[in-house]
C-alpha cells in the first residue's frame, strides 16, 4: 500500500445516532458549493435496508448524493450489513470478513480522484471495525485528522471527553468538535453543555447544531442555518484546501 496523505477529514462520533451523516453531508455541500471536488467515504454501514434483494446504504447514498460525486457506490462504501450493530459483529453474524487493507485501497483510489475526501466512521470513535482495528485505528492508517460530532444530551460532556483523549493519546490530530442537537431535548444539559465542554475540551470547539426539521421531500443537510454554521469553519478544518480553491478562483 503506497503512502497515502490526502486533503481531507475523518468524522467520528462520540456515538451511534449523533449526527455524522448530517454533518459529513452538510460539509461536503458546502465545499461543493465553493466548486471545490469533494469525494466522500463510508467504509463500513450496518443497519441497511433492503430493497429488491439488495442492501442500501442510506448514510452512504446521502455522502453522495450531497457531494454530487460520481464514484461508484462499492468505492464509496465497500462492506454493508443489514443488521444494525458494530462492524465486527455486523460481519461476523453475516459470516463475512472486512479486510481493512481493501478499505484502505479504496481510500487511496478516492484520494487520487478528487481534492478532499470526507470519510465518515461508524458508530463511535472506538468502534470496532474487526478485532484489530477500531475506527480510531483506520482514522491513524488514513492520516487523517478527526472532526468530533458530539452528541447533545445528558453524558455528552464525558463522552465527549473521552473520545478527544482517546483521539490525542493516539497521536491523531483532532481538527475540531461541533456539538448536535439531534434530538429535540428541553433538558438543563441541553443548555449547559456547550458552556461547559468549551471550557473542558482541549480542541476547538466550533459551536453548535440547532435540532433541524425540514419540510417533506427537503434534504437537512443543505438545510440554510446549517450552511450558515458550517461555512465560517471551513478554513479551520481544512486551510489548505480552501486556500487552493480561492487561488484557483
Amino acid at each position: 500500500m503506497k503512502d497515502v496523505r490526502a486533503a481531507g477529514l475523518f468524522v467520528a462520533g462520540t456515538d451511534t445516532g449523533v449526527g455524522k451523516t448530517l454533518i459529513t453531508a452538510g460539509l461536503g455541500y458546502a465545499l461543493r458549493s465553493l466548486g471545490i471536488d469533494v469525494g466522500v467515504m463510508k467504509p463500513v454501514e450496518t443497519g441497511c435496508p433492503t430493497r429488491a434483494g439488495r442492501l442500501r446504504p442510506l448514510d452512504a447514498l446521502t455522502l453522495r448524493e450531497a457531494t454530487g460525486a460520481r464514484d461508484a457506490l462499492d468505492l464509496i462504501n465497500p462492506y454493508r450489513f443489514h443488521e444494525p450493530l458494530a462492524p465486527m459483529v455486523a460481519a461476523e453474524r453475516s459470516g463475512r470478513h472486512i479486510d481493512v487493507g481493501r478499505l484502505e485501497e479504496r481510500f487511496a483510489r478516492l484520494a487520487d480522484r478528487h481534492s478532499v475526501v470526507l470519510v465518515e466512521g461508524a458508530g463511535g470513535l472506538l468502534a470496532p471495525i474487526t478485532k484489530e482495528t477500531s475506527c480510531l485505528d483506520l482514522a491513524v492508517k488514513l492520516k487523517l485528522p478527526l472532526l468530533v460530532v458530539i452528541g447533545s444530551r445528558l453524558g455528552a460532556l464525558n463522552h465527549a471527553r473521552l473520545t478527544v483523549e482517546a483521539a490525542l493519546h493516539a497521536r491523531v490530530p483532532v481538527a475540531g468538535a461541533i456539538l448536535n442537537h439531534f434530538h429535540v431535548d428541553r433538558s438543563a444539559a441541553r443548555t449547559t453543555n456547550l458552556s461547559a465542554l468549551s471550557r473542558l475540551l482541549p480542541v476547538p470547539l466550533l459551536g453548535e447544531i440547532p435540532h433541524l426539521s425540514s419540510k417533506k421531500g427537503q434534504a437537512l443537510w443543505c438545510h440554510p442555518l446549517l450552511q450558515r454554521l458550517l461555512a465560517p469553519h471551513l478554513r479551520q478544518l481544512l486551510p489548505d484546501v480552501i486556500k487552493e480553491s480561492e487561488t484557483c478562483a
